[in-house]
Formats: C-alpha cells, sequence, structure tokens
C-alpha cells in the first residue's frame, strides 16, 4: 500500500473513476495535504478529527468519500430519513458545501438537499419528504423541522460536524447535542475545526471513536504565505484612509472586515460616498440580500465585501487580492482565519490592517499568536506616529476594555480626504436561533 503521505493524485487516493472525473472536470489534479490524508482513512470507514481552516480543500476531504461510500451501498433512503448528515454553523457555508456535492457527485444518482434558515420551509420540506442521502443542514433549521417531524434522523450513517469551533462560538453546542442525540450511535463521525481549544477537543472526544486526528496549515505556516501589514491611524480617519487604499488598482477583489453589523453597514455607505463599489454581508441581511451580495462579490460586480466574521465563514471565493481588517478582531484567532481568505491554493495574497490606539491590545495579541511582529506600514497619509510609539514601547499596556476613560490619541493630517503617498496601497499585499450570521 503507498504511503498516503506521498501521493500526489486523485487516482492514487482509492476513489472510483467517477468522482476521479469529475475532480478532473472541476480542474483538480493534485490532492491537497488535507485531502490526501482525510480520503484513505474516510474511505476505510474510520472516525477523523481534522484541524484545518477554510481554503484548505477540507469540503473535498470529507465529501468525496462520503459519495463514494454511499454509492457503493447502492441503498436508497426511506421517506423523511437521512444517510449522510453535514453540520454546518452558517448559511453561506451550507450553500457551499451543497455545490460541492453537485460537483463532484453528478451523475452518481445520489439525492441530496441543504436547508437553513433565512427562507421559508416549503420546499425544504419538500425535498425531503422521499428521503435524501446527502443533507446540509444548520442546526437552528434542522431542529425546526425535526420537531415538525418533517425529517428523521435515525437513519444517519455518516456524520460530519464542520467548523466545530465557530459552532461552539456561536452558541450552537445545546443544539448540536440535541442533533447528536438523534443519530444512531453506531455511525462514522468526521469533525472539523480551524482551532482546536478545550471545548472543541471535549466535544471531539464525546462524538468520535477510534478517530485519526490530521492536521493541516496551521496558523503559524498559514500567515507565512500572506504579505502582513499595519498601519497606525486615527480612528476618526480610518474610513478615509480605507477609501484611499481600495482606489487603487493593486486592490482587486478585497474583503474588509468590521466588528459590528451596523459597522458593516455605516463602512458600505461611506465607500460607496467614496466611489469604491461595496456591499456587505452579515445576519441583519435577509438571506436573499446575503447571497446577492455574495453573487456579486464573485463575479466581479462588486469588488469590495465588508463582512462581520461569522457571516464572513463560509466565503470560499478565489483570488481575493487583500484582507483588510477595519477593526482588528478581539480574538487573535480570528486574525488568522481572516487573512486565510487570500493567499489560497498557492497564489499571492496581501493583509491589511487599520490599528487605533484602542486596538494596541489586540495588534500584540496577534503578534504573540503568530509569533512574529506584523511589519508596520508608514507610508500612507494618515500615519499617526504617536499610536506607533504607543505599540512599541513595551512599558505601555493599554487598558483591557478599550475606550476605558484615557485619552484617544489623535495624530491626524488635515481633514480634506487625502490620496496615499504615490497612490499605492501598503506592501501588505420558527424560534429564533443563533444560526443567522
Amino acid at each position: 500500500m503507498k504511503d498516503p503521505y506521498r501521493m500526489t493524485m486523485f487516482t492514487d487516493l482509492g476513489l472510483m473513476a467517477p468522482l476521479c472525473r469529475a475532480v478532473d472536470a472541476e480542474g483538480y489534479t493534485v490532492p491537497t495535504p488535507i485531502q490526501a490524508r482525510a480520503i484513505p482513512h474516510l474511505l476505510g470507514g474510520r472516525d477523523l478529527l481534522g484541524v484545518a481552516q477554510t481554503g484548505t480543500g477540507k469540503t473535498a476531504a470529507f465529501a468525496l468519500p462520503i459519495l463514494q461510500r454511499l454509492s457503493e451501498k447502492n441503498q436508497r433512503p426511506v421517506p423523511r430519513a437521512v444517510r449522510a448528515l453535514i453540520l454546518t454553523p452558517t448559511r453561506e457555508l451550507a450553500c457551499q458545501i451543497g455545490d460541492s456535492f453537485a460537483a463532484y457527485g453528478r451523475g452518481m444518482h445520489l439525492r441530496r438537499t441543504v436547508v437553513h434558515g433565512g427562507v421559508g420551509m416549503g420546499r425544504q420540506v419538500a425535498a425531503l419528504a422521499g428521503g435524501v442521502d446527502i443533507l446540509v443542514a444548520t442546526p437552528g433549521r434542522l431542529l425546526d423541522l425535526v420537531s415538525r417531524a418533517q425529517v428523521r434522523l435515525d437513519a444517519v450513517e455518516i456524520f460530519v460536524l464542520d467548523e466545530a469551533d465557530r459552532m461552539l462560538d456561536m452558541g450552537f453546542i445545546r443544539d448540536v447535542q440535541k442533533i447528536v442525540g438523534r443519530i444512531p450511535v453506531k455511525r462514522q463521525t468526521v469533525l472539523f475545526s480551524a482551532t482546536m481549544p478545550q471545548a472543541v477537543a471535549s466535544l471531539a472526544a464525546s462524538l468520535l471513536t477510534d478517530f485519526e486526528r490530521i492536521e493541516a496549515t496551521p496558523p503559524a505556516t498559514t500567515v507565512d504565505l500572506i504579505d502582513q501589514r499595519v498601519l497606525f491611524v486615527a480612528k476618526d480617519d480610518k474610513r478615509h484612509l480605507l477609501v484611499d487604499l481600495l482606489k487603487s488598482s493593486a486592490v482587486t477583489r478585497a474583503i474588509v472586515f468590521t466588528r459590528t453589523k451596523h459597522g458593516a453597514d455605516r463602512l458600505v455607505e461611506q465607500l460607496r460616498k467614496g466611489s469604491v463599489s461595496a456591499d456587505a454581508i452579515h445576519g441583519n441581511k435577509s438571506q436573499g440580500a446575503r447571497q446577492s451580495a455574495l453573487d456579486g462579490f464573485k463575479s466581479g460586480r462588486v469588488r469590495t465585501l465588508v463582512a462581520t466574521d461569522i457571516a464572513a465563514r463560509g466565503i470560499d471565493v478565489d483570488n481575493i487580492s487583500h484582507v483588510i481588517n477595519f477593526d482588528l478582531p478581539n480574538e487573535p484567532e480570528s486574525y488568522v482565519h481572516r487573512i486565510g481568505r487570500t493567499a489560497r491554493a498557492g497564489t499571492s495574497g496581501a493583509a491589511v490592517s487599520l490599528c487605533d490606539a484602542d486596538e494596541i491590545v489586540h495588534l500584540r495579541a496577534i503578534e504573540k499568536t503568530i509569533r512574529r511582529p506584523v511589519p508596520v506600514d508608514s507610508d500612507h497619509s494618515y500615519h499617526a506616529d504617536a499610536i506607533a510609539r504607543l505599540h512599541a514601547d513595551p512599558a505601555h499596556k493599554p487598558k483591557a476594555k478599550p475606550n476605558g476613560g484615557k485619552p484617544r490619541v489623535n495624530n491626524a493630517p488635515p481633514s480634506r480626504v487625502q490620496p496615499a503617498r504615490g497612490g499605492r496601497p501598503p506592501h501588505g499585499n420558527g424560534s429564533r436561533r443563533p444560526n443567522a450570521a
């Protein structure tokens, strides 16, 4: 038997011919590390714990073995039953996983559907009526359908919990436990998580049996591939600086991260006033609005997508040239997730962070997590040297709570919006559940 660590082609992984053809039709011939390591174990029926971020190819890592195992059994689901259940935290991620199953499983005659909140139940109920081989679902909508007896989970053979860390962050742990309590104890279980905090490790221990653990692209190596820069700027000048950055021709497709939903909407208004095409995606948007924004971003009609962390979790778009942290995240691990949206599949990418005086504590936490300082770019019209000096001063200890009564450093230039010097960007290249992000 070949060493799975040395496999270089999908045809080496034991996949059936229709799946190899489908993968080839999608333009892939060489599996990613997570695929090369996970697929043989999953084809063999093993439970699996995968530590991998979005963009590592983890969807195909579990989708291809699921399609093969279900096809080989040649069974049909009974009415309202499910054979393989994939649980995801967000609507966007559910839809993208559903698209992947459709692409890889073409011609295999397996029934599949996606259910999530934000839309009516009618079509989802109809799709489930005859039973499905593969169901991709968000927890809240799935439990709503279960409570209405529109779907049964007692025939699940394969259970996948994707983005487990985000699932816990969003408060889904009780919903996940309720769902697990309804599926058979004898099953194959797959759990993927970008990070492995104690809560996720405990959840994995309770779900998995005799499992294989694999890891791919840990944070320390992910950041190596991305050209990172931090720009120190007074809070009131952030929007002006962002407009300048986004007007550069070097920024071909950018995701801008904000901390709040309201902040995302306000920022989109500001960008549009500055003649920058932008749209927002967050939990207060309807599903139709979210999908429209994502479609516009994918097609290139909208060059800038402003997003909150949770809403962006399921965004899988190629050729994102820049990730811009308009607000630095409170959790340093989120920084790694954010910047991982660029420099995918070996391409180059840039991560630019705008840091005001109140965010120095977050920047230091990020630098500790990635085990390196983020290079400073002071070559812009709004550089706040006083903030840069605070960050460089090891004796300076910002208060843990932002805006905790300390004076805000303001090293602002004149109020007129000025272009960055040379016009270039920095080199950094029905009950309500929390399933709406």
